[in-house]
């Protein structure tokens, strides 16, 4: 027999039990769906990490009280126990690494319950912006840029004077058709004076990184005090070469502004940008190696369901098989054509998946701002994969068919 005359026999026979064929591709598709879902996601968010994660700087870490979100074994109580970083720690740590380090940002957030909001005569903005009081180095350290107006003065933070910058969220809610630069603004009861306009910058992760006010770190801490939150001290080295020295000396700074003996253990975290991108990797592994297993367990069940509905339908054809090979097939033809058949039923729940699990994985990257892509390598794997188990799980059936005894095969009922 010819191969085109086997594959017109093999997708024939698929045809004729169409939901038959349909239920059975079904495992292959949420076997591949799980795993490609995964990777399309992961994939496409890779990039947005690297850029999203990229809060500091280049040649910059940055101390803090607690360890980066993603290392989420660490023993929490232990942290909640430290004493928060101070403002005035902070300032003792920056006058200690004058002429050491380009760049000491010190930055505090308000994480207040009930969410931010600013006003402006009768104009308001949404309760979610990202209000914190800064020093002057503070948008170099953050990757911010000023688009209008200024940044904050040396003396402007000694002084505690009431200025802010914005970013350009704030702008278009509150001064969508005025120059926004002098006017007076309140954000929690407190009245402040817009100097600069921060370059835009979009989103990371969904969250808007344009929906922010940043006032003087000395006027802050004074209005809103410290006691509850802990500081943040962006370091940034003057080249990468001298990148490993300033950060030893950075720590030991740390160690003398918080006032720790030689045998004391530090009570601060150092991260990079290079750390928080390996945080996310391994939590994206171990998402990843869970998906893999859900996917094999899947597939394994999945080849169970080929094998089963192969040997109904060697059973079914028992007589059709003793005709073919009583006017001359081959036992290659019939084995090829019940290989094909199983292949078949594989691939196309394989294809269907792929397609499903990137349309879902990119469906959550857009939501994220991500950017869409399609995992070349990985759909090409899902399909050698559904090949492999096609010919894996298929070939006892397709064997049996072959091995039929043609006497035997036509007296069949």
């Amino acid at each position: 027999m010819q191969l085109s005359e086997i594959l017109r026999m093999a997708f024939g026979s698929l045809a004729v039990n169409k939901l038959r064929s349909i239920l059975t591709m079904s495992g292959i598709t949420i076997g591949v769906f799980s795993v490609i879902g995964v990777m399309t996601t992961v994939a496409a968010l890779r990039g947005s990490i690297e850029s999203g994660l990229n809060i500091l700087g280049s040649n910059a870490f940055q101390f803090q009280k607690f360890p980066s979100g993603f290392n989420t074994g660490n023993n929490m109580r232990k942290y909640r126990l430290r004493k928060n970083i101070t403002v005035e720690q902070g300032q003792r740590y920056q006058k200690l690494m004058e002429g050491v380090a380009e760049v000491v940002s010190l930055e505090l957030y308000d994480f207040g319950g009930g969410g931010t909001q600013a006003t402006y005569e009768n104009r308001k903005t949404t309760p979610d912006l990202t209000f914190g009081g800064g020093n002057q180095h503070y948008l170099a350290a953050n990757q911010y840029a000023i688009d209008t107006g200024r940044n904050f003065t040396e003396s402007d933070v000694e002084l505690a004077r009431p200025l802010c910058v914005i970013g350009v969220g704030v702008v278009k809610k509150l001064f969508p058709t005025e120059d926004p630069l002098g006017k007076s603004i309140k954000v929690r009861g407190r009245t402040y004076t817009v100097i600069g306009v921060l370059a835009e910058r979009g989103t990371s992760f969904g969250q808007s990184q344009d929906d922010i006010i940043i006032v003087p770190i000395s006027r802050f801490a004074m209005e809103f005090g410290n006691e509850r939150q802990s500081l943040n001290i962006a370091t940034q080295a003057l080249s990468q070469e001298v990148y490993n020295e300033t950060l030893d000396k950075a720590i030991t700074a740390m160690r003398i502004a918080r006032g720790l003996k030689p045998e004391d253990e530090n009570d601060f975290e150092v991260f990079s940008n290079e750390s928080l991108i390996a945080s996310f990797a391994k939590v994206a592994d171990a998402v990843a190696a869970g998906s893999f297993v859900i996917s094999g367990i899947a597939l394994l069940a999945a080849g169970v369901g080929i094998m089963n509905i192969m040997l109904v339908s060697v059973t079914e054809r028992t007589k059709e098989i003793g005709i073919r090979k009583s006017i001359g097939a081959r036992q290659v033809s019939i084995l090829t054509q019940f290989l094909i058949e199983a292949v078949t039923i594989s691939l196309i729940g394989g294809l269907v998946g792929i397609i499903l699990g990137v349309v879902a994985g990119n469906g959550l990257a857009v939501w994220m701002k991500a950017s869409v892509i399609f995992p070349w390598m990985w759909a090409g794997i899902g399909l050698l994969v559904c090949s492999g188990i096609g010919v894996g799980f298929g070939f006892y059936p397709a064997w049996k068919a072959a091995a039929l005894d043609p006497i035997e095969a036509l007296r069949y009922e």
